[in-house]
């Protein structure tokens, strides 16, 4: 079971080693940043500082900062359990006597405690300020690097309605504090709560948000998951953590947020108010430049009486957003291969910052099939942003990058299994040479066919491997080797 309130996982973490408090007085601006840098490299722990010299609460950083604290706050000991979670669920076989009864109730269960429930009190409701009486600065907000515009409130889950359908939407967008009250929002053009703001300004409406920090693992993870539109976040972090998620209405504006959030703020977007926001040094590694996006008027804060503000540090890989990345790989494998079934597996090197590669293996069965799956791949989700994709055949370890590699150097002729096209990049992409389009790049490294042309005497070659009985006599005689 995932943990349900982001305390209680900072304590279970405290009481296995992989939290540290540091108490010694600790300044946001920048010093946090050369820290919590050299903690990710070591893969070392969590750290809570509880004196920063900025804001009136604990600063709690690199929560996610390594696969195995991914794996505790999603409640599970590796992240492929969600994947085959999801995959069982997909498979809509009748069941067939009572072992296939048992298996469909066990479905059954798992759904039986996925939807949000609404109450009508909620600990981050303990402390309320209204008006003048709220102040951002009560937040230990982190400015990373040098050249940033000013503060940024990272990992905050802000939420948005779609204004005509009601759809809700959780997402986590950059959020540069302006003043006391006053914060950008960095609504990124391929984004869900872009689209609910376009709406309310087409319709001279402002915008109810709602930002909640310091909520629940699984409910942090969920804010960041690439879902469709009409997939609500709270029903997902509810089959992730097992357990309903407890969703509190909002005293100012028509939303729901966490009841075991740390702070929220709560206000509205004004229709056709913007704000220059930027620089800022993202995941890109890079500084994005400044540009002019929506405005929240906070009205309300609250908080609970113990608060927690988590965040996080973005840059140049390895950051604690890989874990995050990876997490997202190995969940949605599934649903990729529900609309691309020749997929044997996918990886998205973190190097990459996880959309400018994709690496995948397919089970290659028909001429071309390679070039099938790169367009099919550019038109799926949020992975029709990946730049460059390899496919490699099925008995290639998309994980292992040197044999990646070793086929994508010498199974390619550059002449004919290259696929060149343009299409949608990410808002950040700092290459290419228009914004939001660009240039992308398929290899297909799959062993060919002679249907696609391949003439080479004898067909493809066998590659050079030990059979296995050879394996099998170095294995009982490496004693006796006395190498090691």
């Amino acid at each position: 079971m995932a943990y349900t309130d982001l305390a209680d996982f900072v304590r279970a973490l405290e009481r296995t080693g992989e939290l540290v408090r540091v108490k010694a007085p600790v300044d946001p601006h920048l010093e946090v940043t050369g820290i919590v840098q050299k903690v990710v490299r070591d893969r070392g722990p969590a750290l809570l500082f509880e004196n920063p010299t900025r804001g009136d609460m604990p600063l709690l950083m690199n929560l996610f900062g390594t696969t195995s604290r991914m794996c505790r706050a999603l409640g599970v000991s590796s992240l492929d359990e969600i994947g085959d979670r999801i995959a069982g669920l997909l498979k809509p076989e009748l069941p067939q006597g009572i072992g296939g009864l048992r298996d469909a109730l066990g479905k059954a269960a798992q759904l039986r405690n996925v939807p949000p429930k609404h109450v009508k009190t909620a600990p981050c409701q303990d402390v309320v300020l209204k008006g003048d009486d709220v102040d951002l600065d009560l937040l230990p907000g982190v400015l990373s690097w040098p050249e940033d515009g000013g503060v940024f409130l990272n990992l905050g889950l802000t939420h948005t309605r779609h204004p005509e359908t009601g759809t809700r939407n959780l997402g986590m967008y950059r959020l540069q504090q302006q003043d006391s009250r006053t914060v950008s929002l960095h609504w990124q053009i391929h984004k869900d709560s872009t689209s609910h703001a376009a709406v309310a300004e087409r319709r001279g409406e402002r915008l109810p948000v709602a930002i909640a920090f310091g909520c629940p693992p699984a409910v942090t993870y969920a804010a960041s998951a690439p879902l469709p539109a009409d997939i609500d976040e709270y029903l997902f972090a509810g089959f992730l953590q097992k357990e309903r998620v407890d969703l509190v209405d909002c005293l100012s504006v028509p939303l729901q947020v966490p009841a075991n959030a740390s702070v929220v703020i709560e206000g509205w977007v004004e229709p056709g108010e913007r704000l220059p926001e930027g620089p800022f040094g993202d995941h890109t590694g890079f500084y994005t430049p400044v540009e002019p996006f929506p405005v929240l008027h906070v009205d309300v804060m609250t908080m609970r009486k113990d608060p927690i503000y988590q965040s996080i540090i973005v840059g140049r890989p390895p950051q604690e957003d890989g874990p995050l990345g990876k997490a997202t790989e190995r969940i949605f494998l599934p649903l990729i291969r529900l609309t691309i079934p020749e997929i044997v597996d996918y990886d998205l090197p973190e190097a990459g910052v996880f959309h400018n590669c994709c690496i995948v293996s397919i089970d290659k069965r028909f001429p071309k099939h390679a070039h099938k799956v790169m367009n099919a791949i550019w038109g799926a989700g949020l992975l029709s942003l990946s730049k460059l994709i390899v496919v490699v055949d099925a008995d290639c370890d998309v994980h292992d990058y040197n044999d990646v590699a070793w086929r994508a150097f010498g199974n390619v002729d550059y002449a004919h299994d290259v696929v060149h096209m343009t299409g949608p990049v990410d808002h950040l992409d700092h290459a290419s040479y228009e914004q939001f389009f660009g240039g992308k790049l398929g290899i297909d490294a799959t062993a060919k066919l002679e249907t696609e042309g391949y003439r080479r005497e004898g067909g493809w070659p066998e590659a050079c491997v030990l059979d296995q009985a050879t394996l099998d006599l170095v294995k009982r005689r490496w004693r006796e080797y006395r190498i090691s």
